[in-house]
């Protein structure tokens, strides 16, 4: 990308916003999920060239906003769960008026690096330099906003489900966008192959002799030499439910033996099947098993 594009780092700061939550910190591959505050104030604002796709998620009171894009005015009201899309490489001039300092602004922020999607783009079989990610504005998609959402609530968790899960989600995000909003003439397919009965056990034998420690989607792909992407959809055609999933489920029922066979701390227990702190043990466990850690001892 060329030097004198928008990097997600100045966009924030052009916003002039106080930051709220960010994932600067926390090696989220290729992407970066923030969220902002600041009074619904009117503004008017252009912007160069953004060097990362960027994702809007409005969050608070209907909002109308003017956005300039190749000459033509785009005119819409935000509401509750609206979207926008920026692809990288693409200037814009945006203005809101009339005053709403009344209102606080809290919208989510999603930066996509363009190599993330060219990754993604090629382990599925698309040429990535036949396509483009197009613009929308003051998009009603919902399946869009509830992954946005899972994001950020993993943000204000502080990444407690683990990098397993937030590199799922981003998967999950980053074909949506290929499929709905790109130039592609053929839609992405799923796979339709399944992993062979090798390729599972394998797998899962890897997972069971990891479970304590922080499992990534790309490790478990390696394994058994897939991309992350086909292994995460064919783990669940044949398991039934995603590779993140399957760790929780197998780390709580490790955790139950522990709990009934030894005399261990609950905390020591939930850090040796590898969640994050005993809370996050408490809140699986419970999610799976209906009782607390504490109710089985």
């Amino acid at each position: 990308m060329a030097s004198n594009q928008l990097n997600s780092l100045e966009l924030s700061r052009q916003w002039n916003k106080t930051l709220m939550f960010s994932s600067r910190q926390m090696n989220w591959n290729g992407i970066l999920v923030e969220q902002c505050q600041s009074p619904a104030s009117a503004f008017e604002m252009e912007l160069p060239a953004l060097a990362d796709h960027w994702l809007y998620f409005h969050t608070g009171d209907p909002a109308p906003l003017v956005q300039n894009r190749d000459d033509r005015l785009h005119e819409s009201t935000l509401h509750k769960g609206d979207s926008l899309l920026v692809p990288a490489g693409q200037p814009s001039y945006w203005c809101q008026a009339p005053d709403m300092s009344d209102v606080i602004c809290a919208p989510l922020h999603i930066c996509l690096k363009p190599e993330l999607i060219q990754h993604v783009a090629e382990v599925s079989e698309v040429d990535s330099k036949r396509f483009e990610l197009v613009p929308c504005f003051g998009q009603k998609d919902l399946q869009l906003h509830q992954i946005g959402m899972l994001m950020f609530a993993e943000l204000k968790s502080g990444g407690m489900m683990g990098q397993l899960y937030i590199e799922s989600l981003t998967q999950a995000l980053v074909i949506h966008l290929l499929r709905r909003y790109s130039t592609l003439a053929k839609p992405i397919a799923s796979p339709n192959n399944r992993l062979t009965h090798a390729q599972l056990q394998q797998a899962i034998d890897y997972i069971h002799a990891h479970l304590n420690r922080e499992l990534s989607l790309t490790e478990l792909a390696s394994v058994v030499n897939i991309s992350p992407t086909y292994f995460a959809s064919l783990f669940k055609k044949v398991i039934g439910i995603s590779p993140h999933q399957y760790v929780i489920k197998q780390r709580v029922e490790r955790a139950e033996v522990m709990l009934k066979g030894t005399d261990l701390a609950i905390a020591d227990i939930a850090l040796q099947v590898g969640f994050s702190s005993q809370s996050h043990l408490t809140q699986q466990f419970k999610r799976l098993t209906g009782v607390t850690p504490k109710q089985v001892r």
